[in-house]
């Protein structure tokens, strides 16, 4: 098959100085407590949604879902709208957030409580 002239060979080539694996997993250690401690898997969509909340929380702001999927969408623009807020819907049925009556979204006193003891002030 690597003979057919219209197919290129794949050359694996190992990757080159990556970051230590404790320290890029470290980065998230704190969003994978959360989630898990709420009986959540891990996953990209959720670390991005939660970021995004969690930097509205420092900045003393509250964000509603527009804010959040501008920002999930500045690093991830496949990451869709619907998939934002149903992301944000089920966080909120797990009682990680919850929905504000102006429409915007904090965390609860039990997921603050766990960020807290990670250093991450809200």
């Amino acid at each position: 098959m690597l003979n057919h002239p219209g197919v290129a060979a794949l050359v694996v080539r190992p990757a080159s100085s990556a970051l230590p694996r404790e320290f890029d997993r470290s980065a998230n250690q704190h969003i994978r407590q959360l989630l898990g401690h709420f009986g959540l898997r891990s996953s990209l969509i959720r670390f991005k949604v939660l970021n995004a909340l969690l930097l509205a929380s420092r900045d003393g702001y509250s964000t509603g879902v527009n804010g959040v999927h501008a920002w999930v969408a500045s690093s991830s623009p496949q990451l869709s709208f619907i998939s934002v807020r149903e992301v944000l819907k089920r966080l909120c049925l797990e009682g990680l957030i919850t929905l504000e009556h102006d429409k915007t979204y904090r965390f609860t006193r039990q997921a603050r409580a766990i960020l807290q003891q990670h250093d991450h002030c809200l």
